[in-house]
């Protein structure tokens, strides 16, 4: 849908899915599952957008991967 960076981590203190969209600040979800957590990110960015248009804020371009592993 988005090409937006996903980040889906396991939260022992949260016993959950944590999901964070590095590109759109504040944009996060979590969930029981991997895949809950992956479908709730999504709803989650679309409201981040929407919201961020209504308000008339910038909404950044992907760029795709952020960190580099050696």
């Amino acid at each position: 849908m988005y090409k937006y960076e996903v980040i889906i981590y396991w939260s022992e203190e949260d016993q959950a899915y944590l999901a964070e969209v590095p590109e759109l600040p504040g944009c996060m979800a979590d969930g029981t599952t991997y895949q809950n957590t992956l479908q709730k990110v999504q709803t989650i960015i679309k409201e981040w957008m929407e919201t961020a248009k209504k308000n008339g804020r910038e909404i950044p371009k992907p760029i795709g991967r952020k960190l580099q592993y050696a």
